[in-house]
């Protein structure tokens, strides 16, 4: 298997009510969005969760081909759950994703699998460096052993364990403003204010 998709889950919640995966934007969960973007260019689709309620609610919305994985790892926390992630895909590249960035690019993911063969990783990074872990690839091997030993070690930064990998490829956004000229691939729905936006967002895309 050459290709995973790993979507990390988390209990943040809108407004304190709503698991913020199951937003509906334009009728459709705002996770189903994500496992959309990746089902056609991606061996298989492993969702991390952090409880079994959030597989019994997930099941309902994305295909029955979607694996689910219960993160376990100690301490909980991002890392973590794309600890779990790499433990259980099997491709030899995975693509990290957050359950709730609906607009998600298939071009901008496809881009980043062909820019890691050969390297550990392939991360976006923006002209002020800050990168975007939650949006890059990874040679699933590498990244597993780096962050086991990280974890070992105390360190739950993933930004930390990218930086003590070696032959990771920082992808300019630069380059990707070509494919995504307005970044929508990297925006996040975290409030009732960015749904809102999102709605705005796609009424613009159909008009134009």
């Amino acid at each position: 298997m050459e290709k995973s998709a790993i979507i990390i889950s988390d209990n943040s919640r809108c407004n304190s009510s709503e698991d913020r995966g199951l937003l509906k934007l334009d009728n459709r969960a705002l996770l189903d969005h994500v496992v959309r973007a990746v089902k056609n260019i991606t061996d298989e689709v492993i969702i991390v969760i952090s409880s079994q309620e959030q597989e019994n609610s997930y099941v309902k919305i994305v295909p029955n081909t979607v694996q689910f994985a219960l993160n376990t790892n100690q301490p909980k926390g991002s890392l973590a759950a794309t600890l779990t992630g790499f433990q259980t895909a099997r491709g030899k590249y995975a693509v990290l994703l957050p359950f709730d960035a609906p607009f998600v690019s298939r071009e901008v993911i496809s881009l980043l699998f062909d820019c890691c063969v050969g390297k550990s990783a392939v991360v976006p990074r923006w002209p002020s460096n800050e990168i975007e872990p939650l949006q890059a690839v990874y040679n699933t091997q590498q990244v597993l052993k780096t962050e086991e030993a990280a974890l070992a070690k105390g360190i739950v930064d993933l930004d930390l364990v990218i930086c003590k990998m070696r032959g990771v490829r920082y992808l300019s956004t630069v380059v990707i403003e070509q494919l995504d000229p307005d970044f929508r691939t990297f925006f996040r729905v975290k409030s009732s204010r960015d749904l809102k936006k999102a709605e705005m967002m796609k009424k613009r895309s159909e008009r134009g």
